[in-house]
């Protein structure tokens, strides 16, 4: 089951520290800034897909033109080395309420979709470029604990 806020929990005139969930996502921090904006791209995109209630209502500004609207919950870019964010895959991987999506590194290596499924699929050990942590915060915080943000 995903994670999900309830209507009354989606409190936009709040700080993002006081939501009962909390998004993160934990990079390669020896990545080329291409590869980072991609994976973070992509990780949001499957985020954002999943868990629509984390996007908050657009806006429109003073001249009338809009703006979609953006995560209310906020999402924090941590860095770790590759085989801390392995770890962290590891260990967040089936925790009740955490919802986990990964970009390991075929899917950026792969220049067709089917042949990333296909390398995933015959894959026993992957390496990790990225993930994307949502769930309780208290979770969250001791899987991610110590990591400082993305420089």
């Amino acid at each position: 089951m995903l994670p999900a806020f309830a209507p009354d929990e989606i409190r936009i005139d709040r700080s993002t520290r006081d939501a009962r969930l909390k998004w993160v996502m934990v990079v390669d921090r020896d990545l080329n800034p291409g590869l980072i904006a991609n994976a973070v791209g992509c990780l949001a995109a499957a985020v954002g897909n999943a868990i629509p209630t984390l996007l908050g209502p657009g806006a429109a500004d003073a001249v009338g033109d809009f703006h979609p609207g953006l995560p209310w919950t906020g999402c924090s870019v941590l860095a770790a080395d590759r085989t801390k964010l392995t770890s962290i895959r590891a260990k967040a991987i089936g925790k009740v309420g955490l919802y986990v999506v990964d970009m390991p590194e075929p899917a950026q290596t792969s220049r067709v979709y089917q042949d990333y499924l296909d390398t995933v699929a015959k894959s026993a050990e992957l390496s990790y470029y990225a993930i994307s942590l949502v769930g309780p915060r208290n979770l969250v915080d001791k899987l991610v604990g110590g990591l400082r943000l993305l420089s």
